[in-house]
């Protein structure tokens, strides 16, 4: 053959038996060579539902393969989705240059299938805080997820940014119709904890069946076989072994998904028939046929100098099979910068209204401030009065609602040990400055500096912060997060205030610009000139100036421990203090042995085990305390829990701790002890027990005192308790009990 000369394939294609043809749906051919050459035509049928395709080569293009499908659909993926192909052998091209094939026939259910072989979704929603203010400026992300037994895998569908009102519009199109071979090499699989936990407690409702194999990360048929081995049914291996591969490759184990629809029918008989969620083999499944999507969504976004995963759906969260259409509303979790926004609660004037200690920690529920209910002299500043009546500790910010036009630039905060006064200003090492966040589009929050600045009056020098009014006139209105809009100051009470009950209070200075000397704000104050007032809504309510009070209970510098303990796990403070005074074993005969740190005893079912220890607070905050021994491998015994404990004051109690008045073991059982609010102390405690409760078998044990304060330290989420201390003793004990 002369070369320069084109070798031509001619694909006639007839679309006449389609019984509902319109000729204004056109199809693509492709035809691809064994040499990765790709050429593709879209055919428009005439009236008769005829048409040609025509593909050019310069040389004998070898085995060619020839593909139909709708005009949607690109040649890539058209080559592995199960449709109407037609392979042309290298023998074609011997005699001639040019070959026609006999007509390529479209039959009316490849022609519907066509027509729904992709489906456009359209995804609408909002990203929003806790508080329904809006997330801005957050990528979040789509992902269409497919689960069969505990594995899933997670594909990206598409990303949006949400705009200033936290809204986004994602829009996708899937396919399907794929080879099933094509479909899994493009799924990357991993293990779910959610779904082995789901399955292990499903699966546990079969008592034949025994224990689950380890879930391994790649999909392996061969989890299966103990399943179907412990059926008591017939022995089906020459089956399941068609399905599975041996267990020494699990490693790169490849699983053919066209078995996984007789494994199920298997399993269908063995397994229980419920599960939570629409997942193989509960359900069937054939993933590369289907047109749906089931998503879920994760949510990125730049705060606090960071990117933060604000938004983290797993599988338990799927939506499964959603509509075209389809609306959501995702929570971002508090890791988000929020937009901030006063809503009904916007002031009005030169006012303040004192709203939290600490974020989340309401002034109402603090002895002593607005809006909280009656409480005991001795309560004043406490969080949860009579209840909880926990103190504040280290850094403690002052939160309250002020106008972004309020006529006020700075601010400086009071001090006074009563409410009224007197009032001195906070010392500069007590007043502590923070940063602010603002959005800069399209999706940065960069920090704001809000720092305790020294300025004069002219006399004297004050300790101010510059008010977001101030700011926002000399820089441009900005878009602030709402976790720090209303962040008045940081209370750096940590080694600058002696522990007790401060009210603080908040006073306006005006100075137009960043040059010049404060004066005092026109607050309509004349008892307090410059005393910002509580904003109120209702004229008639009398005028009253802002206030917080807050309780302080600081630990001490170490060293401050009383009790002689080495210093290391047990830590060297008072605050609160714990001590293992002496264990001894009381024997049924009246004598006892006194338990010594790195020593074996004996024994016997009727001895009993005599603890004397101390959980003591001088301040008298102390929260709980927790008793345990702990033995052999993640084992241990709560000693506070075991039957015929019997709690009591020691008698052996130093001078440094008193014995207890109340035992506990924590501040409400106190409280039914007879405990005044807020006080309890603790001190030094009895507890016996029955020995072998205790010590369980021979074994070596520790026993391990842990004792706990009830202060909120650095706003440290409630009942975390960082103040506490810890002491133990270990030792070896015979167990001469059956």
């Amino acid at each position: 053959m002369a070369e320069g000369k084109e070798f031509v394939l001619e694909v006639p294609v007839d679309a006449s038996q389609v019984s509902e043809f319109k000729p204004n749906h056109p199809v693509k051919v492709v035809a691809y060579t064994r040499q990765g050459e790709t050429q593709e035509s879209v055919l428009n049928f005439n009236a008769e539902g005829k048409a040609t395709a025509s593909f050019k080569f310069s040389a004998a293009p070898g085995p060619v393969k020839v593909a139909l499908g709708p005009e949607t659909v690109s040649a890539q993926e058209l080559a592995n989705l199960q449709t109407i192909s037609v392979d042309v052998p290298a023998s074609s091209w011997d005699k001639a240059r040019q070959v026609k094939l006999p007509s390529v026939v479209i039959s009316s259910y490849y022609w519907r299938w066509w027509l729904h072989w992709c489906r456009s979704f359209k995804v609408t929603g909002r990203l929003i805080c806790a508080d329904g203010s809006p997330v801005i400026g957050a990528t979040v992300s789509a992902y269409d997820v497919d689960a069969w037994w505990w594995w899933f895998s997670q594909e990206l569908v598409g990303t949006a940014v949400t705009d200033s009102s936290g809204s986004f519009e994602i829009d996708f199109t899937r396919c399907c119709g794929w080879l099933p071979w094509y479909w899994w090499n493009l799924r990357d699989w991993q293990v779910d904890p959610y779904l082995v936990k789901e399955i292990a407690a499903v699966v546990k409702q079969n008592p034949r069946i025994g224990q689950l194999p380890r879930a391994i990360p790649a999909p392996s048929l061969d989890v299966f076989q103990p399943l179907l081995a412990a059926a008591a049914k017939t022995t089906r291996s020459g089956v399941l072994a068609r399905v599975a591969r041996p267990a020494a490759n699990l490693a790169d184990a490849a699983v053919d998904p066209n078995a996984l629809s007789g494994l199920r029918e298997q399993l269908a008989d063995l397994l229980p028939r419920e599960f939570p969620l629409p997942i193989w083999p509960w359900y069937p499944w054939y993933p590369w046929l289907e047109c749906g999507a089931n998503l879920i969504f994760k949510a990125t976004q730049v705060c606090s100098g960071q990117t933060n995963w604000i938004v983290a759906e797993t599988v338990g969260d799927t939506r499964w099979d959603i509509s075209s259409n389809l609306s959501v509303t995702l929570a971002a979790n508090d890791q988000a910068c929020c937009v901030y926004s006063c809503g009904q609660d916007c002031p009005e004037g030169n006012c303040v209204v004192p709203s939290d200690l600490c974020p989340g920690i309401n002034v109402g529920s603090v002895a002593g401030n607005l809006g909280a209910p009656a409480s005991t002299p001795a309560q004043v500043g406490l969080y949860a009065p009579g209840v909880e009546d926990r103190p504040f500790a280290g850094s403690v910010g002052i939160y309250g609602l002020i106008s972004e036009s309020i006529a006020v630039d700075y601010y400086e905060f009071e001090y006074a040990t009563a409410k009224s006064g007197p009032y001195a200003p906070l010392p500069l090492a007590a007043a502590g400055g923070f940063d602010r966040q603002v959005f800069v589009a399209p999706s940065s929050w960069p920090l704001v500096p809000f720092p305790v600045t020294q300025i004069s009056d002219g006399t004297t020098t004050h300790n101010v912060i510059e008010t977001i009014a101030h700011y926002q006139a000399n820089n441009g209105v900005q878009m602030w997060d709402s976790g720090t809009h209303d962040l008045l100051i940081e209370l750096l009470s940590l080694n600058t205030l002696a522990n007790g009950t401060y009210y603080l209070r908040m006073v306006g200075y005006v100075r137009p610009g960043y040059a010049g000397n404060l004066t005092l704000a026109d607050t309509d104050n004349p008892s307090n000139p410059g005393v910002l007032l509580v904003c109120d809504s209702n004229p008639k309510d009398a005028k009253a100036s802002n206030w917080w009070v807050v309780t302080l209970d600081n630990q001490a510098p170490l060293p401050t421990d009383p009790s002689g303990q080495p210093c290391g796990l047990h830590i060297c403070t008072d605050q609160p203090t714990s001590d293992i005074l002496q264990l001894a074993i009381l024997h049924s005969n009246g004598s006892s042995t006194v338990i010594e740190g790195c020593q074996t005893f004996a024994i016997n079912c009727t001895d009993q085990l005599q603890i004397d220890f101390v959980a003591y607070d001088p301040d008298g905050y102390l929260d709980y305390y927790t008793l345990q021994t702990l033995y052999g491998v993640d084992l241990s015994v709560n000693l506070l829990a075991l039957s015929a404990t019997i709690f009591g004051p020691s008698p052996l109690a130093p001078v440094w701790a008193p014995a207890a008045s109340q035992v506990g073991a924590n501040y409400a059982d106190a409280l039914s002890e007879g405990a005044t609010s807020p006080v309890w102390s603790g001190g030094s405690i009895r507890l016996t027990v029955n020995a072998a409760a205790a010590f369980p078998t021979t074994c070596a044990y520790l026993l391990q005192l842990n004792v706990y304060k009830r202060p909120i330290v650095d706003c440290a989420p409630v009942n975390e308790d960082p103040q506490q201390n810890l002491s133990y003793e270990s030792f070896t004990i015979e167990v001469n009990c059956p």
